[in-house]
């Protein structure tokens, strides 16, 4: 059967917005086809010309996800984590109810639960809030993402999901340095997907295939990622 292919990746450009805490990113033209045309390369009757991109950044750029290693010097890093746990059955929950700065709570998931028609049973879990497309690419969105409580994110850990995902910079809000969320997944062995794009698409479609596989960086403490929804 024909599937539907969404892609919930931010693209990469340079100095795009990032978490409070990170320098943005660089990334520029390194070689262009003008500059390699001096090289001479090919034949003469037919030159060949390449072009090729820098890019310095850390590796909690973009949509990315946080390796154990992240909140736990004693997790796992991001090339030492199973490639299979990156991909898996999904639901989205619609979280637009929440304002710039609130907060996720128990209530809030059970409630958007019960309208995906999902019962959450190790599903990655993507939460909605509609932050991405209120803001970006303002460098307010920075300041403004909603948070998860430490509750909410017990609750994910209950139902044994290990890994879920929001729009925005972070899992935690940025108005405060509590990062409940992050300390949790700490304590319970889970992590998460940060600024993922496109979540209104998922919302009423049920149960679907998510992938996020990141990038394999040597001792990394996260990566960037391309992820994407297979719909039916």
């Amino acid at each position: 059967m024909a599937k539907r292919i969404l892609d919930l990746t931010l693209t990469l450009t340079d100095n795009m917005p990032a978490h409070k805490l990170f320098q943005r990113p660089v990334i520029v033209p390194h070689f262009t086809h003008e500059r390699t045309k001096a090289f001479n390369l090919g034949v003469p009757e037919d030159r060949l010309t390449f072009a090729t991109t820098y890019m310095g950044m850390v590796d909690h750029i973009g949509t990315h996800v946080d390796a154990f290693y992240h909140v736990n010097p004693t997790g796992a890093s991001i090339d030492r984590m199973p490639l299979d746990m990156f991909m898996g059955k999904s639901v989205c929950l619609d979280m637009r109810h929440i304002p710039d700065l609130g907060d996720m709570d128990v209530a809030d998931f059970e409630a958007a639960e019960k309208k995906a028609g999902v019962k959450i049973d190790g599903h990655i879990v993507l939460l909605c809030t509609g932050l991405h497309k209120r803001h970006f690419p303002d460098v307010k969105v920075v300041w403004s993402n909603p948070g998860i409580t430490a509750k909410a994110t017990h609750w994910l850990a209950d139902r044994g999901s290990k890994l879920h995902g929001v729009e925005g910079p972070s899992t935690d809000k940025p108005s405060d340095n509590l990062f409940p969320n992050h300390r949790v997944c700490r304590d319970r062995g889970l992590t998460h997907y940060e600024w993922l794009i496109n979540l209104e698409e998922l919302i009423g479609k049920g149960e679907f295939w998510f992938s996020g596989p990141p990038i394999k960086l040597g001792d990394g403490s996260g990566a960037p990622v391309r992820a994407w929804a297979e719909l039916g």
